[in-house]
């Protein structure tokens, strides 16, 4: 393949994709609209207090007992990784004004999860290493793909600089939630009435969440023999697990997923959304929780580069995820990545990982 491969989007599933190909010889580039790589993936410490360790604002864990893909790429870069902590009892909260109830759980009944020390973050900077310098261009934002009478590809982008770039492609990995795709992206010719329907049709994961992170000292919580694990039916977290950054750092934390949905947050605004945080952490673990040395927050819904309008509706089931058919004119032409193009692992790292290699090996077949 003469041209390169345009790879759009610098998530864990570009990233690899670039790097798969790269270690087969084949050109490609990384055209990624924001100002870092990682898209979902954002592991960040409090400006002020960076000595209390890294927090994951987006995905967390692994289960490396049923996810091979990431665990052997773990294995490979030589990542540090530690069992989520779970020790403990949990704190199940029904209904206001009730104390919550206090469980013991049955040994096991929890799945391992695994989380990276640095967060997961650390697997964007490793898979990034093996990737040439200058492959990944950020703030380069794609805005239309072309297709002439014979079969040749043109990218075209908005830079930096306020320029605008033409790009001849081999072909292109679309490494993004499908939603923005159907945005975006201008096609030319137009992509089928199916294939936009589906793209359409899958919400983009996480889009519609938030996540909050209290930052302590110490995990207090854990001298009273509790978990950190809660879950609520009176929020505005209805599912809270301990954040402690690795069982080495002294420094405890807490984090939660929000039931408040995104239109909510929005008309209350962050200092309000985090008071109710911290007010429901007292009620549920004491006066302690009220000592927090830094709380971290993003709402994907209004991130731009994530969601749409349409993300902003609460899911009430998992998503039906997996590759759009393309046949035509595009076959070939453009391929999907990104977790929501994985029908077995859509939503976790791991089907962005997969999403990554069967991009990567339609490349090669080809």
């Amino acid at each position: 393949m003469n041209k390169p491969v345009i790879i759009i989007g610098a998530g864990v599933s570009g990233l690899r994709a670039a790097s798969l190909l790269t270690s087969q010889g084949i050109k490609c580039r990384v055209l990624e609209a924001r100002d870092r790589s990682g898209g979902r993936i954002l592991s960040i410490s409090d400006k002020s207090r960076p000595e209390l360790g890294k927090f994951d604002l987006g995905p967390t864990w692994f289960w490396p007992q049923y996810e091979r893909t990431i665990t052997n790429l773990v294995k490979e870069l030589n990542l540090a990784t530690f069992s989520q902590y779970t020790r403990g009892a949990m704190l199940l909260e029904r209904f206001p004004n009730e104390k919550a109830e206090r469980y013991v759980l049955p040994e096991n009944a929890e799945e391992r999860s695994v989380r990276f020390i640095g967060g997961v973050q650390t697997l964007i900077d490793a898979i990034a290493d093996t990737i040439p310098s200058g492959v990944v261009e950020l703030e380069t934002r794609v805005t239309a793909i072309r297709l002439d009478e014979d079969g040749a590809i043109t990218v075209e982008a908005d830079i930096a600089n306020g320029k605008a770039e033409k790009i001849s492609a081999g072909a292109v990995i679309l490494a993004l939630p499908p939603r923005l795709v159907a945005r975006d992206i201008e096609f030319s010719p137009s992509l089928p009435p199916d294939i936009m329907t589906n793209l359409l049709s899958k919400p983009t994961w996480m889009a519609g969440q938030a996540k909050a992170v209290a930052i302590y000292e110490r995990p207090f919580w854990r001298e009273s023999g509790l978990s950190g694990f809660v879950r609520s039916g009176v929020g505005p977290l209805q599912e809270i697990h301990d954040a402690s950054p690795s069982p080495e750092t002294e420094s405890g934390a807490l984090f939660g997923f929000f039931g408040m949905p995104a239109n909510m947050r929005q008309e209350l605004g962050e200092d309000k959304v985090l008071n109710l945080v911290i007010d429901q952490l007292v009620r549920l673990f004491g006066p302690s929780a009220q000592n927090v040395k830094a709380i971290l927050y993003k709402d994907w819904s209004t991130d731009a580069e994530t969601a749409v309008e349409e993300d902003w509706d609460p899911l009430r089931d998992f998503p039906r995820y997996g590759q759009p058919q393309i046949a035509g004119i595009w076959e070939k032409k453009i391929i999907f990545a990104g977790t929501e193009s994985n029908s077995q692992y859509g939503g976790h790292l791991e089907g962005a990982l997969l999403a990554a290699d069967k991009a990567v090996s339609k490349i090669l077949a080809d």
